[in-house]
């Protein structure tokens, strides 16, 4: 019989992370073939405020954690396999300025650079595009229609293209092995490699899931806001997204509970997409995600305990 649990994760370089009733759990297979696990203690904000706690707020809350956390974890992962070269001359400056401070600094300004890169090519890029459709004689819902149609093929041509890629392949793959980790956690199986392998990778609370229905609730809350001038739209889409993001986590945290037909439908786009996104793994991939869930989840204690995340 299946179990209620709360552990959701993300594919790193070489490795995956895990949040867990214990907390942050990442977990790398080096060069060397060994498995490295790093913990971290975690509290949401939205546990420990009542206010970041409430619907629609929560989903934005977890929306800006899940970036800094995303962040975190694949910037440790890639420590394993940078070059001991010489640093670039900006980071001597930022290290020569802020000293012990610079790492998050550094972590600070990828944040921002990944944050407005997401905005820009996903939500200003699409109505910059559909304002060429604006002379032909479109209603204001069916201008954001087309709009939102481009942004789902922009968004569908990145996770395509960049899944060619080698590196992101191998994200891919430990991306298939977080799923079918969590997957055989749900159902009460023993965590082994081999039991894991057997359970699928499409998983309906996946982070996909949630961009795709970004995507979908955009349309919807768009349309509300006219079609104006292109400074105007583009302000609108960058003060609602926190609305959107908000009631797309409401929807999928639904999504997850449900076994009801609705639920079924509305996740079925979010989980054909995750065969871009997902790719199946090796027994080696699934044992490294096997312990990053068990050290989140406190079945397995690491030796050491890093600094608290985000708190």
């Amino acid at each position: 019989m299946a179990k209620s649990v709360n552990v959701g994760g993300q594919a790193v370089i070489e490795g995956v992370m895990m949040r867990g009733s214990a907390g942050i759990a990442t977990a790398v297979r080096t060069a060397q073939g060994e498995i490295v696990v790093e913990q971290k203690n975690y509290t949401s904000f939205s546990k420990k405020n009542k206010f970041f706690g409430l619907p629609i707020i929560r989903g934005f809350i977890s929306l800006i954690e899940s970036l800094v956390i995303g962040v975190q974890t694949l910037n440790y992962s890639a420590s394993f396999f940078e070059d001991e070269g010489e640093s670039s001359k900006l980071d001597k400056w930022i290290e020569k300025i802020f000293k012990e401070k610079s790492n998050d600094i550094i972590m600070g300004i990828s944040l921002v650079i990944s944050l407005g890169i997401s905005v820009g090519l996903f939500f200003i890029l699409p109505t910059l595009i559909a304002n060429i459709f604006s002379n032909m004689g479109a209603s204001t819902m069916g201008m954001n229609i087309v709009e939102g149609v481009i942004r789902v093929l922009i968004f569908l041509l990145y996770v395509y293209l960049i899944g060619k890629m080698e590196d992101i392949n191998r994200v891919y793959q430990y991306h298939g092995a977080e799923h079918k980790t969590i997957f055989c956690y749900e159902n009460n199986i023993e965590l082994t490699p081999e039991n894991a392998a057997k359970f699928g990778r499409l998983h309906p609370r996946c982070g996909t899931n949630f961009l795709f229905l970004v995507m979908i609730v955009s349309i919807i809350v768009f349309s509300l806001t006219g079609w104006n001038s292109i400074g105007e739209r583009i302000l609108y889409r960058i003060i609602l997204l926190p609305v959107i993001s908000g009631v797309s986590y409401e929807i999928i945290k639904w999504m997850g509970k449900s076994t009801g037909r609705l639920s079924k439908i509305l996740s079925y786009p979010g989980l054909k997409l995750q065969n871009l996104t997902t790719r199946e793994p090796d027994l080696s991939q699934i044992e490294v995600a096997i312990r990053a869930l068990k050290v989140a989840e406190g079945i397995e204690v690491v030796n050491i305990q890093m600094p608290q995340a985000i708190v």
